[in-house]
């Protein structure tokens, strides 16, 4: 079962083979954000509030291309 807070490692993409926690899910588009993965480029605006400029953030990736890592050491310690 993948939920936020699980550890898991990507299949395929640029960051393949890179393992990181998941921190957001979409169970409607089976998506997930992971922290650290999939960083892109955001170009924000500046406003009153914040300052603008190109900030990194994560993307979400297909739940069908990462892999739970979380209960494999769970299972190896049994």
């Amino acid at each position: 079962m993948i939920k936020k807070g699980t550890k898991v490692k990507v299949l395929v993409g640029k960051d393949k083979n890179k393992e990181g926690e998941i921190i957001e899910l979409d169970r409607k588009g089976n998506r997930a954000k992971v922290k650290g993965i999939n960083l892109v480029k955001k170009h924000v605006k500046t406003t009153k509030e914040k300052k603008g400029g190109i900030i990194s953030k994560e993307n979400f990736l297909h739940l069908s291309n990462l892999k739970n890592i979380t209960e494999k050491k769970a299972e190896a310690k049994k």
